[in-house]
């Protein structure tokens, strides 16, 4: 069974999104990068909506993230 964590986008970055995960600033680790047009796909929004949007993600066994759904 996979687990769905909380995420926020903070920006674009090329053809890339920022994702970190929804918990206070202070509590987050780096950014990771993630195509922002499968993101958005996913999620059912435009690419210009992506910063700032707090989704769920499926964790993987990689510990890659996917399954994006809005929040």
């Amino acid at each position: 069974m996979s687990e769905r964590v909380n995420v926020q986008v903070l920006l674009l970055f090329g053809d890339q999104a920022e994702v970190v995960a929804d918990v206070p600033p202070e509590e987050r680790g780096e950014p990771e990068r993630y195509p922002a047009a499968e993101i958005a796909e996913a999620a059912g929004v435009d690419l210009e909506q992506l910063p700032g949007l707090r989704l769920t993600a499926e964790v993987g066994p990689d510990e890659r993230l996917s399954g994006w759904q809005l929040a």
